[in-house]
C-alpha cells in the first residue's frame, strides 16, 4: 500500500493519501487496479483502461459527457469515485459495440448523423441505450425528459432525436429479426 502526504490547507495541515486495489467490471472485463480512495470514476477509465468514450466535460455531473452505465443505469462517471462502483457492472460506449459490430443505438446516431462536434455524443448514446433498455418504446416526450440532463451546445439536438427514434425500430427490428 503506497502511502503519499499531500498539504491541504495555507496552515499546512497534511492529509494521508492512501492507494487501495480495486477490482473493476468494465465492458464484461474485469479488471485489478490500484486507485487513490477519491479518483473519479471517469479519470480510472480515461487514464487507466484508455477507454476515450466517456469524455471530461463540466467535471461537476451536469453535462453528460462522461456518461456510463453502472448496471444499465446512466451515470455521471466524473463525480462517482471509482471506489464505489466496485463489483458493479460498468459500461462504456466502447463496451456497447465496435467498428465490426455496432450497437444499433450507435448505428442510429451515425445513420441520422446526429453529430457535430460529437462531444456529446458519448452521454446522448449512453442515455439513450439506458433509456430503451427501461422502456423500448418511449414516447418524444419521455426522450426529451430523458435526454434533458446531456447538453448539446452544437444544436444537432433534432438530429439526435431522430436518431434516438431510428434506434427504437433498429432495437425493435433486431430483437425479432424474423418480423
Amino acid at each position: 500500500m503506497a502511502i503519499s502526504e499531500v498539504p491541504t490547507s495555507r496552515e499546512g495541515a497534511v492529509k494521508t493519501l492512501t492507494e487501495r486495489s480495486l477490482m473493476l467490471s468494465v465492458n464484461g472485463k474485469n479488471i485489478h487496479i490500484q486507485v487513490m480512495a477519491d479518483t473519479p470514476l471517469l479519470l480510472v477509465l480515461r487514464n487507466d483502461l484508455a477507454l476515450n468514450g466517456p469524455k471530461y466535460g463540466c467535471g461537476l455531473g451536469e453535462c453528460g459527457a462522461c456518461t456510463v452505465l453502472i448496471d444499465g443505469i446512466a451515470a455521471r462517471s466524473c463525480v462517482i469515485p471509482a471506489l464505489g462502483v466496485a463489483d458493479r457492472a460498468i459500461t462504456t460506449l466502447e463496451g456497447l459495440g465496435d467498428r465490426d459490430h455496432l450497437h444499433p443505438v450507435q448505428r442510429a446516431f451515425i445513420e441520422e448523423q446526429a453529430a457535430q462536434c460529437g462531444y456529446c455524443l458519448n452521454g446522448m448514446i449512453m442515455t439513450t441505450k439506458a433509456l430503451l433498455d427501461r422502456n423500448p418504446s418511449p414516447s418524444d416526450g419521455e426522450i426529451r425528459q430523458a435526454l434533458s440532463g446531456n447538453l448539446c451546445r452544437c444544436g444537432t439536438h433534432i438530429e439526435i432525436l431522430r436518431a434516438v427514434q431510428r434506434a427504437i425500430i433498429l432495437c425493435s427490428s433486431e430483437e425479432n429479426p424474423h418480423d
